[in-house]
């Protein structure tokens, strides 16, 4: 009976926090997902126009590269949809975009607001 109060707690307070990047990027991505590339990673989606990394916001970071490293391999413009779970999580919006804007990245941002 305890394990399963305990699960049913642990999943009341997990909120958007539930939902997977997986879940976000269904829900989200208008073209093809998880689309493998020449060199075996996979892109989480591919539109007419953009090479797409799908990141929870904490992981900005990591989104950039992912992003721009998808849109050489496919000849098209890099992109990251950034998911903001709370938000607490606009900061790294902010942060995003601000190191695009500093060093003039090629890369189109959009936000994903689970909240």
């Amino acid at each position: 009976m305890w394990k399963a109060l305990i699960g049913v707690v642990v999943l009341a307070s997990m909120g958007a926090y539930g939902k997977s990047e997986a879940d976000y990027q269904r829900e989200w991505c208008k073209g093809e997902m998880e689309v493998v590339m020449p060199d075996r990673s996979r892109a989480d989606c591919i539109t007419e126009r953009f090479a797409i990394e799908v990141e929870f916001a904490n992981k900005w970071k990591d989104g950039i590269g992912q992003s721009l490293n998808y849109a050489f391999q496919t000849n098209k413009r890099a992109g990251i949809a950034l998911i903001l779970r709370d938000k607490g999580d606009y900061r790294y919006w902010i942060q995003l975009n601000s190191v695009i804007d500093h060093y003039g990245l090629p890369v189109t941002t959009w936000k994903i607001e689970g909240y």
